[in-house]
């Protein structure tokens, strides 16, 4: 990885919820959200989560929209690294057989607890977030963890190989990047 031009964007972020502060209690990160998007403008950002925005117990495969629900008010970190084609489409192809059987995935609710006691719980066809993300990362047979992907958090997903930070803040303001402005004149925001 990282020699490619085609980049791969992962978004953590603290969202604020009860469930959200219960983990960073725990964890002491501020990010204990992951997700993973294939275009600058997180167009379609993928993860495992709520599938009803006001029930955390009603979880598995998502479509995440920056703009709506939870994420709307975010605060939130995003990192990229480089792949080539072939590591980006084997994560796409990864990615769309998940969502064609995506009745069948649930949230890996049960492996949050082995991440707590540090006991590696796989279940079939179930995911957290960040496992989710570390398996679709892994699909590319380019990367590997230095431990099993039931464990692995979103803090551990900073460690990927020439990974880079894009942006920090509320993610609201990510889609606004200063235009500059012919000489004299003062930049202002646009959104894309």
């Amino acid at each position: 990885m990282g020699l490619g031009d085609k980049k791969v964007y992962i978004l953590l972020t603290d969202t604020g919820t009860y469930f959200t502060k219960l983990i960073k209690f725990y964890t002491k990160r501020s990010y204990n959200h992951a997700s993973i998007a294939f275009d600058h403008e997180l167009a379609k950002v993928y993860s495992f989560g709520r599938k009803k925005p006001r029930n955390p117990f009603i979880g598995g495969f998502v479509v995440e929209n920056i703009n709506k629900g939870l994420l709307k008010h975010a605060d939130c970190i995003i990192y990229s690294f480089a792949v080539n084609n072939e590591e980006l489409r084997k994560m796409e192809q990864y990615i769309a057989t998940i969502e064609s059987e995506k009745e069948d995935y649930r949230y890996n609710l049960f492996g949050l607890f082995g991440v707590l006691f540090n006991k590696p719980l796989n279940r079939r066809k179930a995911f957290f977030c960040s496992q989710f993300v570390a398996s679709v990362i892994h699909a590319t047979d380019s990367i590997e963890f230095e431990k099993p992907l039931s464990l692995i958090t979103p803090y551990d997903l900073r460690n990927i190989p020439f990974i880079q930070v894009e942006y920090e803040g509320k993610l609201k303001e990510y889609l606004y990047k200063e235009i500059e402005q012919p000489e004299g004149k003062d930049s202002f925001f646009v959104s894309i």
